[in-house]
């Protein structure tokens, strides 16, 4: 699991974290007492932005976002990040929490990761290892079941069935199976995008997107979920195959045990240095973690 682990700390990824309670000035202000470098209004890019660009040039943004009411309330986007500016976007996350960050049962957090070394197998691949484990997955998160019901919607079966019914997978055909038609540049509030696992994005800006995560204001909520989608990434990189088959049911009764399996595992989480990850991915889930049947651990 050594390659598997290196392999993620290798890879780009970017966040987007929304928040009430906190106008997007004061949120900037935040973000620079971090990063450093230059705060600027842009209301000419839309959704009332403003940049606070780093001393390496990168651009975080703080922007409106319509889903968190008539003020817009704040979502914060970060530049292109590596697995190093991981202990800065913690700082961040603490930064907004002190200046009045709020994140109510509105919010969410999306994760993007750089598929821009994936070829169109290692997407699918991607999608399958999600989709097998996409229940547990998302009670590990807590997602909430009216995100569910609208901008954070299940994996669509039908997306499965075409893929596993695809013999060569290919950038068209990975695309015919995700939209179940031929779309290569679809727009930006195309609908489909409106899942827990988004694959618009790679038709777009070259990314595979995770829209399960609530919003939160505890940095090590937001470090562990994103390296979960970064550990599922490396793993659809390093698998020889996978398959979408067996789905795992979710079980109250073994559930938190089946989560660190998944983990240790599957994505090759164990030691020190992802115990804290651990600790945050099982904490909202039933039973024991030792033990799958929860009778054996009494």
């Amino acid at each position: 699991m050594q390659n598997t682990v290196e392999t993620m700390k290798s890879l780009t990824f970017g966040t987007e974290l929304e928040y009430t309670g906190i106008t997007r000035p004061v949120a900037a202000k935040a973000i620079q007492s971090v990063i450093g470098g230059t705060i600027a209004h842009r209301p000419d890019l839309g959704y009332d932005t403003w940049q606070i660009k780093s001393p390496d040039g990168r651009i975080w943004k703080a922007i409106s976002d319509g889903s968190l009411g008539a003020g817009g309330g704040c979502e914060v986007v970060t530049p292109i990040l590596r697995w190093e500016d991981m202990e800065t976007l913690q700082e961040v996350v603490r930064s907004l929490r002190k200046a009045g960050a709020k994140a109510t049962s509105d919010t969410s957090q999306h994760i993007h990761i750089g598929a821009q070394s994936f070829n169109p197998t290692q997407i699918a691949n991607f999608a399958k290892i999600f989709y097998k484990q996409e229940e547990l997955i998302l009670k590990s998160l807590g997602t909430w079941e009216h995100r569910l019901g609208h901008y954070a919607k299940r994996t669509d079966r039908g997306f499965i069935e075409r893929l596993n019914a695809t013999r060569q997978i290919t950038n068209e055909s990975l695309n015919k199976a995700w939209f179940g038609y031929l779309e290569l540049t679809p727009s930006h509030y195309e609908s489909h995008r409106y899942r827990d696992l988004n694959l618009n994005n790679i038709w777009r800006t070259g990314t595979i997107e995770v829209r399960a995560a609530n919003g939160s204001t505890h940095a090590g909520e937001i470090k562990a979920n994103i390296i979960l989608c970064l550990a599922i990434a490396a793993k659809a990189l390093t698998a020889k195959s996978t398959s979408s088959k067996n789905r795992r049911e979710y079980d109250t009764r073994s559930a938190k045990y089946d989560m660190r399996v998944f983990l240790v595992c599957g994505l090759g989480l164990n030691g020190d240095e992802f115990k804290n990850t651990r600790q945050h991915l099982l904490k909202r889930l039933p039973g024991c973690a030792a033990w799958k049947n929860a009778e054996q651990a009494a």
